[in-house]
C-alpha cells in the first residue's frame, strides 16, 4: 500500500502544476490583449496629433488669409436711411450701399443702414433719422423722397454732420409722392448725389470726401 500512495503524489503535483500553466497562460494572454488595446489608443492619438501639426504647420509657403473681422475702424460712422425695403437687390437703396461699402474700405469709416418701417412718410422718418443722429452717425446719407424730406430738413440743427441725399433733384421710385423739400440744401454740409448711371461710384467718393472733411 505504500508503494501504491507514493506513485499517486507525483500525478498529483504534475495535475497542480498543469492547472497553475494553464491559468498564468490566460492570465497573460488577457494581460496582453490589454497592453495591446492601450498601446493601440495611444498610438491612434499620436497619428492624430502629427496630421494636425502638419496641417496646420507644414508644408505651405502662402500668407494666411487674413481675417476681415479684425480689420481696423476710424470712430466716423456712415449711416443710410431707406425705405422699408431696405437694402433689397434691384433698389437704388442697395447701390447706394454698394458704395459706402466701397468707401469703407478705403476710409475704414464704419457703415450702417436703418429702414423706414412703417408709414412711409416724412414725420415716420423722421424718428429713424433723430435716431442715427443721436449714436454720432457723423456722414448720413438718404434715399427715398420721405427719407430726403427728413433728412434735408435736418442738415441746417446738424451743421457738422454731412448729409447725402441721393436722388434729391430727380425724385426717387422708393419714395412716397412727398417730394423732397425744405432744408438747406445749399449748406456746406449737404452734398446731392444724382441718381442713375455711375451712381455706386459717385456715392463712393461722396463719402470718402465726408468722412476725410469730418477726420
Amino acid at each position: 500500500m505504500s508503494q501504491t500512495r507514493s506513485a499517486r503524489k507525483p500525478e498529483d503535483g504534475r495535475g497542480r502544476l498543469a492547472v497553475l500553466g494553464r491559468a498564468a497562460v490566460v492570465w497573460l494572454r488577457s494581460l496582453s490583449a490589454r497592453t495591446m488595446a492601450l498601446a493601440g489608443g495611444a498610438l491612434a492619438v499620436v497619428a492624430a496629433l502629427v496630421v494636425a501639426g502638419v496641417l496646420l504647420f507644414g508644408g505651405d509657403d502662402r500668407p494666411p488669409i487674413p481675417e476681415t473681422r479684425a480689420r481696423h475702424y476710424t470712430e466716423t460712422d456712415a449711416c443710410l436711411l431707406t425705405g422699408e425695403k431696405g437694402i433689397t437687390a434691384g433698389t437704388t437703396a442697395a447701390e447706394v450701399w454698394q458704395g459706402m461699402q466701397d468707401a469703407s474700405l478705403k476710409t475704414h469709416a464704419r457703415v450702417s443702414y436703418t429702414p423706414v418701417m412703417g408709414e412711409q412718410s416724412t414725420g415716420n422718418a423722421r424718428p429713424f433719422l433723430n435716431g442715427m443722429l443721436q449714436r454720432s452717425c457723423e456722414v448720413v446719407l438718404a434715399v427715398g423722397r420721405p427719407e430726403l424730406t427728413a433728412a434735408a430738413q435736418a442738415a441746417p440743427e446738424h451743421r457738422k454732420v454731412g448729409f447725402l441725399l441721393v436722388g434729391a433733384k430727380d425724385g426717387d421710385k422708393d419714395g412716397d409722392k412727398e417730394g423732397a423739400k425744405g432744408g438747406d440744401k445749399d449748406g456746406a454740409n449737404v452734398t446731392e448725389v444724382r441718381t442713375g448711371h455711375g451712381l455706386r461710384a459717385a456715392v463712393a467718393a461722396s463719402v470718402e470726401h465726408a468722412v476725410d472733411d469730418r477726420n
